[in-house]
């Protein structure tokens, strides 16, 4: 009976792993919610790349503008493309009837991808994508084979390639992976690019919990109150003791 259990769970641990596919080295996202600039920065980038499939129907204009300091008319005109009035949530305007039919999922909502997947997870695939023509859109990903999205920032990035090196492995000459490179067709440079993402991963990483501004705000302040309650409390206990020697 034993034996049968351990060969059960080797079973579920072993289709688990397969299921997750190859591990990857992850990238620390550099992460700065306190950077009100890059939260806006990444905000422009989700709006203007990412909002024609993905929408964030938990996330409204108002709150986003109001955390990342952005006055509202401002805000409507740069960033509201889809908003009727500033109360509404974050939603595309594409039927998710089609976009299933163009996919072959509905993409997901990314209100909480960055709970779900994490911040150095979503920074690395993002910068994982790499040209694959056996694929439906001419991509893949380092870090979600067979990934079933077009890579929208290309334009940006350039046309990704996976880069090998020639190393002896075991004595053998082998063909090793090193990385992504582009052909240098993109807007920005490589470092430009991997900025712009963290910018957006940092926006995603704020919008998964948009109390986090408010309560990094507030811990300071509770911590100050608690300083200035010290120096009174032992200047307080200071004068009791004069009293008692």
């Amino acid at each position: 009976m034993i034996k049968k259990l351990f060969t059960v769970l080797a079973l579920v641990a072993s289709s688990a792993a397969m299921a997750a596919g190859p591990t990857v080295p992850l990238d620390k996202a550099p992460i700065d919610l306190t950077d009100k600039e890059s939260l806006q920065r990444g905000a422009r980038i989700f709006q203007n790349y990412c909002l024609g499939c993905h929408q964030m129907e938990y996330q409204r204009y108002s709150r986003t503008f109001r955390d990342l300091g952005i006055p509202e008319d401002i805000g409507m005109e740069t960033l509201g493309f889809t908003a009727n009035k500033v109360g509404d949530h974050i939603k595309n305007a594409a039927p998710k009837a089609d976009l299933a039919n163009w996919f072959g999922a509905a993409p997901p909502d990314l209100t909480n991808v960055a709970r779900v997947r994490g911040p150095d997870w979503l920074y690395t695939y993002m910068r994982s994508f790499y040209a694959d023509p056996t694929r439906p859109f001419g991509v893949n990903n380092e870090v979600f084979p067979m990934v079933g999205m077009p890579h929208v920032l290309q334009e940006l990035q350039g046309i990704p390639y996976k880069a090998t090196e020639t190393r002896l492995v075991d004595g053998v000459s082998t063909e090793v992976y090193v990385g992504i490179k582009t052909d240098g067709s993109g807007e920005l440079s490589t470092e430009e690019y991997d900025s712009a993402m963290a910018d957006l991963v940092n926006y995603l990483e704020y919008v998964g919990e948009p109390s986090k501004l408010e309560s990094r705000s507030l811990g300071i302040k509770v911590l100050i109150f608690l300083g200035i309650f010290f120096i009174f409390a032992f200047l307080l206990k200071k004068e009791y003791w004069r009293d008692v020697h």
